[in-house]
């Protein structure tokens, strides 16, 4: 079977790039990519179950799952941390399972994987550029499942989908920076605003102000942003915002 006829004839790269822009967030795209291999791959004869997992730098891994069995399936990889999919995405190689009742690679993740009625899979990894690790993970009941031309249709998939799913995490890095820089902007405007009150209480200077909220701070082991927020709050005004234009 030709790659071409297992994927259909699709514009694959024009739907993963509409699934990007009409997602709300990385997760929801990583859902409809899965969705979407599941589909791909299966046939008539042989259903096919998809997970997607996503690795990025400080933050927990996310799953994506063409199924609720096929999330299941992803939760025993996590239960282990090891599994096919976690290794493709971690080593950036391809990894095939024939048949997990003669398989010796994976550890006691073996044994939980046949328990739950899978007998063969395939880990691809998507390449990305740095900001995070990705994997392709196919399942099926059945052993020796995925023949040379579903292997190579996955690969060509997991390619494909890399262009987009660098995207997908490129736009997710900016919005968890710009919610950073936000709540970074918020707190130094408190803390001013905090200072502000210490000058007019005290008569002192700023410096002197900014003095007091850090020993504050530092006695009592509370962030500087939280005792500025105290010393707001301690007078009855409300914690002034910081507002940017669109």
């Amino acid at each position: 079977m030709a790659d071409d006829q297992i994927l259909g004839e699709v514009s694959l790269p024009g739907m993963l790039q509409d699934m990007v822009l009409e997602s709300s967030d990385v997760n929801e795209f990583l859902d409809g990519l899965a969705k979407l291999a599941a589909d791909a791959m299966s046939s008539e004869d042989k259903e096919m179950f998809c997970g997607v997992t996503l690795l990025r730098p400080r933050s927990k891994g996310s799953v994506a799952s063409s199924s609720e069995q096929a999330r299941l399936m992803d939760e025993v990889q996590y239960q282990f941390d090891d599994g096919p999919c976690i290794r493709a995405a971690r080593e950036g190689q391809v990894y095939v399972v024939a048949d997990f009742r003669s398989e010796s690679r994976f550890g006691d993740y073996t044994g939980a994987i046949i328990n739950h009625g899978v007998r063969s899979a395939l880990g691809v990894p998507i390449p990305l550029d740095g900001l995070a690790a990705a994997g392709l993970d196919l399942y099926s009941t059945r052993p020796n499942a995925f023949d040379e031309a579903v292997i190579a249709a996955a690969v060509d998939l997991a390619r494909e989908a890399s262009k987009s799913l660098r995207m997908a995490v490129r736009v997710a890095h900016l919005a968890d920076t710009g919610e950073q820089l936000r709540a970074a902007m918020n707190s130094r405007t408190t803390i001013d605003v905090a200072a502000g009150i210490i000058m007019g209480q005290n008569r002192c200077s700023h410096d002197t102000a900014m003095t007091i909220l850090k020993a504050a701070s530092s006695g009592r082991n509370v962030k500087l942003a939280d005792i500025a927020a105290a010393v707001v709050t301690s007078i009855g005004q409300q914690l002034p915002e910081t507002h940017f234009d669109a």
